[in-house]
């Protein structure tokens, strides 16, 4: 006997609440703590700190987000005195992204709470299940890139 979908063991819907849950926390413990940032703006901080001047489009590729959706989250961005564009000298089509002194300090002050965040979401949760979690969603994602035309 089959088992129906109904019954099946899937893991779709636990990666989905579990990422929302994730958003919901990071943002607690980021206004708590006064920061007025997301995740979204962090890892593009993190991004950042690690190579400023990047090449927006760049930023969108290694951030899994559309053109459109970086644009908005670097004017967003801008807003907050996070981050600044500069046009390319080269060609007018590209835009650079850099931190500001304020992007810079945030990240430097944000950084250990996300840090500790990691620590708490993860407590009690021994090395090698968090390796077979780990390796189970490289398998989910390589599955979706067999099917897809999805390359990163």
């Amino acid at each position: 006997m089959t088992k129906t979908t109904k019954d099946k063991i899937t893991l779709i819907p636990w990666i989905g609440k579990t990422a929302k849950f994730m958003d919901y926390y990071i943002a607690d413990v980021m206004k708590a703590n006064g920061f007025d940032i997301s995740k979204e703006q962090f890892i593009v901080l993190k991004y950042l700190k690690e190579e400023d001047g990047r090449k927006q489009n760049d930023l969108a590729f290694i951030t899994n987000r559309s053109k459109t959706a970086l644009s908005r989250l670097i004017h967003t961005m801008e807003k907050k005195d996070l981050v600044y564009r500069e046009v390319s000298e080269t060609d007018m089509r590209i835009n650079h992204i850099f931190l500001t002194e304020f992007g810079k300090k945030t990240w430097d002050h944000a950084h250990p709470f996300f840090l500790s965040i990691i620590d708490d979401l993860q407590a009690g949760i021994p090395e090698n299940d968090l390796e077979i979690v780990q390796n189970t969603l490289k398998i989910i994602q390589a599955n979706i890139k067999l099917k897809t035309k999805i390359n990163h």
